[in-house]
């Protein structure tokens, strides 16, 4: 159990510390991840930005996530799912489209402005990604394969906690990754936490250091 998201973030820097990682560029996803992505950014002597996705819903219950796409159109589908909802192309391309927009949307508001695209440069760099925990894994799947695609040498996942099967899966997207615990329990990220208030866009903002 967690006190809250700098409690873990301390934790996560600490391990990420004692296995050895090193980082040239911390991303944190938005807005939760950014509390916690600050002292590993700190502790890691690496700079602190932010990679975004967002979730795609399903047709007839939008909370139920059939997959998620990152701000540069990156994709993953829960295939099985689609396939069970028998989900057309059509509305899988329609959903793409605009949630892509709407996370290059956000992912501009954190970005200063003149800052071209929606990822600082990570040609060759090794890049850790954090969030606050990971329950289906759709949008670190997209974030990650986002990262990839702009030329990481190296991608670390650095979560405090998942669950077993996500973080299993996620073991594929990544380098490495780095879960503090995995507990067999898992239901929702937030039991893991005493505190896990909302973190408001600006509230994340402000953990950005951008001196």
């Amino acid at each position: 159990m967690f006190a809250d998201r700098a409690d873990a973030g301390n934790q996560l820097a600490t391990e990420l510390e004692r296995r050895g990682v090193e980082a040239d560029v911390v991303l944190g996803i938005p807005r939760g991840a950014l509390p916690i992505a600050r002292p590993v950014a700190d502790a890691l002597e690496a700079d602190l930005d932010v990679v975004v996705a967002r979730k795609m819903g399903a047709p007839s219950n939008p909370e139920l996530a059939i997959g998620a796409v990152a701000s540069d159109g990156a994709v993953w589908l829960n295939d099985s799912l689609v396939e069970h909802l028998s989900v057309s192309s059509d509305y899988l391309e329609d959903v793409r489209e605009q949630e892509a927009e709407n996370a290059a949307t956000k992912a501009a508001r954190y970005r200063d402005e003149g800052e071209a695209g929606t990822l600082p440069d990570l040609e060759g760099k090794r890049v850790v990604v954090v969030d606050d925990g990971v329950a289906t894994g759709a949008t670190a799947i997209a974030c990650l394969r986002q990262v990839r695609e702009a030329g990481a040498a190296h991608v670390t996942l650095a979560v405090p906690v998942g669950s077993p099967d996500s973080i299993s899966r996620l073991e594929d997207e990544a380098d490495a990754v780095v879960a503090l615990q995995t507990p067999a329990s898992f239901r929702a990220v937030g039991q893991f936490y005493r505190r896990f208030d909302q973190v408001s866009d600006e509230e994340a903002m402000a953990y950005l250091d951008r001196s």
